[in-house]
Formats: C-alpha cells, structure tokens, sequence
C-alpha cells in the first residue's frame, strides 16, 4: 500500500511538471488612430499568415527557474487579420475574397520576454508585421515594428504582460493605417 501511495504521489508530481500551465492571455490587437480614408471605394482580398516559429505570446522566465511559456486565448494570426480588416473598412476598403487587388499580413513576431523575481520584473515586447499590397501589375512590401520595455517592483501579472503585447500591437497597426506611402501605393494601383 505504502509503494502504491508513493507511486502515485511520484506520478502526480512528475505529472504537473509536465503539465502546461492553464493561463493564457487575452490578445486584442487593434488600431486606435486611423485618419487617412479612401477618395473612392476600392475592393481588396486579405489574407493573413503567422511565420513565427513559436506559438505563445510570452516567454516568463522566474528566478533561474526554466523559462515558461504562455499562449494567447485568440489565434493571433486571425486576432491581427480582425485588426487589419478593421482598419481598411474604416478607410473605405471593401473586402472581397475574389479581388484582384491583394493585402498579405504576415506576422513575423509578437512576443514578450518577461524576466522576474519576487520582487520585480522587467518586461521586452516586440511586434514585427509584414504588409504586402499587390496587383497584377507589381507589389509593396513595407514591414513595421515597434517594441516596449515595462519595470516593476513587484512580480509580473498576466495583465500586465497583455496591457504590454496589446498595446505594442496598438502602435504597430497604427503605423500600418496611417502610412501615408501604403495608402497612396493601393489608392493609386488597385482598381
């Protein structure tokens, strides 16, 4: 009985080493500030890819323990699509799967490094996307970034961590729909 118990008392802790944690974040990525719109209507297909080569959206290292992993409740990729479309709707875009006319978001990083202890924390995010607006007749490619740094003196919460990733995110589709050289490539090639 006593060899049972340890056993499974071995099993169970071995077992939640293992086990991925259950917090996730909650990602939501949108632009907040987009004054530039269209003269007339134009139609476009989006599409949208994530070529990161992880899948979580921050990275938490404690102490010298191992660094831990935490993934978005959304699909980031599809979160950033939402956010794109979003911004070429209000600016007079119309979205149609069969256009001619196309809009590749790509998602080259979304990540924050989080290093804490007990009693701080210091907080990396960095946003990396890939636009590119093409034609039949020739494409723009343009890629944004924008990063953040956070400190605090206590340890690092998992709002905290998305306060920093959403708003990194913010700034970058900003950036996006307000890039007055996009703007003009697609008002003046896509028909």
């Amino acid at each position: 009985m006593r060899k049972l118990l340890i056993a499974a008392a071995a099993t169970l802790a071995l077992g939640g080493c293992a086990s991925p944690t259950s917090d996730q974040l909650h990602f939501t990525p949108a632009a907040d500030n987009h004054n530039i719109t269209l003269n007339e209507t134009k139609s476009v297909a989006l599409t949208t890819k994530d070529i990161r080569t992880a899948q979580y959206l921050a990275l938490v290292k404690k102490n010298e323990d191992k660094a831990l992993p935490i993934h978005a409740k959304e699909n980031v990729r599809i979160a950033f699509g939402n956010a794109l479309q979003e911004v070429l709707t209000t600016q007079g875009f119309e979205i149609n799967g069969d256009s001619s006319n196309q809009i590749q978001l790509e998602v080259q990083e979304a990540l924050v490094r989080v290093t804490s202890s007990t009693f701080s924390n210091q907080m990396q995010a960095k946003v990396t996307l890939t636009v590119t607006a093409e034609t039949p007749s020739g494409k723009f490619v343009k890629t944004y970034s924008g990063s953040a740094k956070a400190e605090n003196s206590m340890g690092a919460s998992n709002e905290q961590i998305e306060h920093v990733i959403n708003h990194v995110s913010k700034l970058v589709l900003n950036e996006i729909a307000n890039d007055v050289e996009l703007i003009d490539y697609m008002e003046e090639n896509f028909k």
